[in-house]
This record gives structure tokens, sequence and C-alpha cells, in this order.
């Protein structure tokens, strides 16, 4: 079933936003489970969710009874900045790997490529590593008002599209049982230097868009985390 996140202009009653909001999460839950996730598509879900964010701060006004159920979903934003920060470490890493891959290539020194090719492997597999360690202190005990479970919903949501992406970045580069190695591409298998080089530079733009995606989610998660501050001084 397709779905597809409305338009900006929102409803004029509070319950149809939420609803709205309530549609556009499980949409994009169901887009980012899907079997057919790219990193282009990541792309594309990574605006979704700032629109959601966007629109939940809008809705953000919480009744004082909901004091223990906003504090525990405060600590939660906390965590969930933590993931984000270890997604945009391993950004920094991963391009620095493609980028020694691209030179050892040109000085056509493939022994030094393989080795910072398994640097960017090890570099992958360490931050999932790292992301599924810390992403299990986001389980919520306590059920909230509606505001508050759509909160938790983009955070979901936003905890597994960082998880994915690390998932896509580690499969771009793949290291096979004979210690031979490839991109995750068609014309790669030809094993054309020039071919090495188009794809690895891809590979490397791809990082660069989505450093910058996720910077920008950075900031939305931040603003949101203020709200939720701000609801528990009033």
């Amino acid at each position: 079933m397709a779905c597809r996140l409305r338009s900006a202009s929102m409803p004029s009653s509070p319950h149809s936003r939420e609803t709205n909001v309530e549609e556009q999460i499980l949409c994009l839950k169901a887009a980012i489970s899907l079997p057919s996730v790219t990193v282009e598509t990541v792309f594309d879900d990574l605006s979704k969710l700032g629109s959601i964010y966007n629109h939940i701060d809008a809705l953000t006004c919480l009744p004082r009874s909901q004091r223990k159920a906003v504090e525990e979903e405060v600590e939660h934003s906390l965590v969930l900045l933590d993931l984000c920060s270890i997604v945009q470490e391993s950004f920094v890493e991963l391009k620095a790997c493609v980028q020694e891959i691209q030179l050892a290539l040109k000085r056509g020194d493939h022994t030094a490529a393989h080795t910072k090719i398994q640097c960017y492997v090890r570099s992958a597999k360490k931050a999932q590593k790292l992301f599924k360690k810390v992403n299990k202190k986001t389980v919520s005990d306590i059920e909230g008002c509606w505001v508050i479970n759509l909160v938790a919903g983009a955070r979901e949501i936003a905890a597994l599209i960082l998880e994915s992406t690390l998932h896509l970045l580690s499969k771009q580069i793949v290291v096979t049982s004979s210690s031979k190695w490839s991109l995750v591409s068609k014309s790669f298998r030809k094993k054309c230097v020039i071919c090495e080089a188009e794809q690895l530079q891809g590979l490397e733009l791809d990082i660069v868009e989505l450093e910058s995606r996720v910077g920008t989610l950075f900031r939305k998660l931040i603003q949101s985390r203020v709200s939720l501050l701000n609801a528990l001084s009033l």
C-alpha cells in the first residue's frame, strides 16, 4: 500500500493534526522496513522525518499530568542524540576510508587499497555494534498522552532510519572470503580502475549527503528536546 506524506498545510483541528502526524509516522515506518530501501531512499526518509518533527513541535502543549511521561521522553531524547552522534562520527571515519582507497587506487597500490577497505569494513561494523548497544536504552515504560506517543513514535522511526543508514553503508563495500573486494555494483564487477574510481566517488558523495541530512535531523532533535524541557518548566 502506497503511503505519502500530506502537504505542509496543516488541518485546523488539533485532533486532525495529531491524526495526520500519526499517519505520517506509520507510513514512514512501513517505508523504512521495506527490503528495497537504499541510500537514496534514506535521503527522502530523513527529509520526511524532519517534516514530522516540525509538525510535532507545533503540537507540543502538554498537561502537567504528563510530567512523568515527559521526563522519560526527555531521557530518551538524549539517547537519540547519542545515536545520531554515533552515526555522524561514523560518516567521518567511512568518508576518510573511501578517500584513502581512492588515493591508493590512483597510485596503483592495490595492497594499500585492500588495507583501507578492511578499515572501512571494520569502522562500519564498530559503529553498528556501538549503535545497537546504546539503542537498548530507548525502551519506553510509561504510556503518555497522544502528543507524547507521537514524539515516541518519531523517536523510534529516527532510530530505525539511523540504524538502516549504517547497515546500508556497511554493505557498499564487500570483502569476500577470498580476500577480494568490490563495490556493490554491476559495473564494478568489470574490475576496471575507472569504474572503481567512479563508484568510490559516488559512495563518497552519498556519505557527504547523508552527513548533511543527518546534521539537519540532529538540530531538529535538539529543538524537540528543548520543547520537552520547556514543557517541564511550565
